[in-house]
């Protein structure tokens, strides 16, 4: 847990920085939520990627809609390594 020094100053955690893209010279803002707690978060507005927005085309392209349908109806489908 940081703490903070005499002259006011507390360490950003490496995991917090790495998470909001936080380096050396890069300004961050302070705010007060809703319900009290206090957000840090960098001054230009720039908010990391989601965890689900870094997934987003990860999965490749998968059998055409013709093909998934022949599947579903118990056809042979012509899908690549099909026997």
């Amino acid at each position: 847990m940081p703490k903070m020094t005499k002259n006011g100053r507390v360490t950003i955690p490496k995991r917090v920085r790495d998470y909001l893209g936080i380096s050396p010279g890069v300004e961050v803002a302070f705010r007060r939520g809703d319900d009290g707690s206090i957000i840090i978060e960098r001054a230009d507005g720039t908010r990391p990627p989601s965890r689900f927005a870094k997934l987003v085309g990860s999965a490749g392209l998968g059998p055409s809609t013709d093909e998934l349908m022949a599947l579903l109806r118990g056809d042979e489908p012509d899908l690549p390594g099909a026997r």
